[in-house]
C-alpha cells in the first residue's frame, strides 16, 4: 500500500511538472505494488485451501483415507 501511495504522488508530481519520466515511474511503482498484492492474495488463498484440505483429511476416519 505504501508503494501505491508513493506511486500516485510520483505520478501526480510528474504530471504537474511535465516530467514524463517521473510520471511513468509513479505508474510503474503502482503497477508493481498491484502485482505484489495479487501474488500475496494468491499465496494466502493457496495456504487457506491447503489448511482446509488438511483439516478435512484429519477429520476422516483412518480407514477411509486414500493414499496419495
Amino acid at each position: 500500500m505504501k508503494d501505491q501511495i508513493k506511486g500516485k504522488v510520483e505520478e501526480a508530481h510528474g504530471k504537474m511538472t511535465g516530467d514524463k519520466g517521473e510520471e511513468l515511474k509513479g505508474k510503474a511503482r503502482q503497477a508493481a505494488d498491484k502485482v505484489r498484492r495479487a501474488g500475496r492474495d494468491i499465496r494466502d488463498d493457496v495456504h487457506h485451501e491447503a489448511d482446509e484440505h488438511r483439516n478435512e483429511r484429519e477429520a476422516e476416519p483412518v480407514e477411509e483415507r486414500r493414499s496419495y
